[in-house]
C-alpha cells in the first residue's frame, strides 16, 4: 500500500480535537513550512485555516505523519476537499527539527482568505492548545 507524508498544523495534530481521524505514524519532532503561509482562526468555530498564499504570514509549525491511502481518504472527507467551501490537499515543502533538507508533504490548505469579519485571530505561527479549546466541531 502506498504511503504519503502529511504535514498537519491544526486540529489533526497529535493531542488536538480531530487527532482520532489521523491514523498516521508521527515522525518525531516539530516541523515548519519552508515558505511562509498565513494561518488564521476563522468563524464562530475558530477553525484553523492555512491559506494558499506562500510568502505571506509565518513559517507555520506543525507535525509530520506518514499515512496510508485509507487514512488519507478519511482525512480528505473530514477536510471536505471535494466541497466548494472545503480545504484543498496540496503539496508543500517542510523542514524538520535539524533544518535538514526540505521534504515534500501533503497539507490541507484553504484556497483563499476569508472575509475580514470571519477572522478571529492571526496570522499565527502555530495552532496551540489554547486555540484548540475555542474550536467547535462541525459535527458536534
Amino acid at each position: 500500500m502506498e504511503r504519503f507524508l502529511l504535514f498537519v498544523f491544526g486540529t489533526l495534530k497529535e493531542g488536538f480535537p480531530n487527532a482520532a481521524t489521523n491514523e498516521g505514524r508521527r515522525i518525531e519532532g516539530e516541523f515548519v513550512t519552508l515558505e511562509r503561509y498565513p494561518l488564521y482562526l476563522v468563524g464562530d468555530r475558530h477553525s484553523p485555516w492555512m491559506i494558499d498564499l506562500p510568502g505571506q504570514g509565518h513559517r507555520v509549525a506543525g507535525q509530520l505523519f506518514e499515512v496510508d491511502e485509507a487514512a488519507l481518504a478519511r482525512m480528505d472527507a473530514l477536510e471536505r476537499i471535494t466541497e466548494p467551501d472545503g480545504y484543498r490537499r496540496e503539496r508543500i515543502q517542510v523542514v524538520g527539527p535539524q533544518d535538514a533538507v526540505p521534504v515534500e508533504a501533503h497539507v490541507y490548505l484553504r484556497p483563499q482568505l476569508p472575509g475580514c469579519a470571519d477572522i478571529r485571530s492571526g496570522p499565527l505561527e502555530a495552532y496551540l492548545p489554547e486555540h484548540a479549546r475555542m474550536y467547535r466541531s462541525r459535527l458536534a
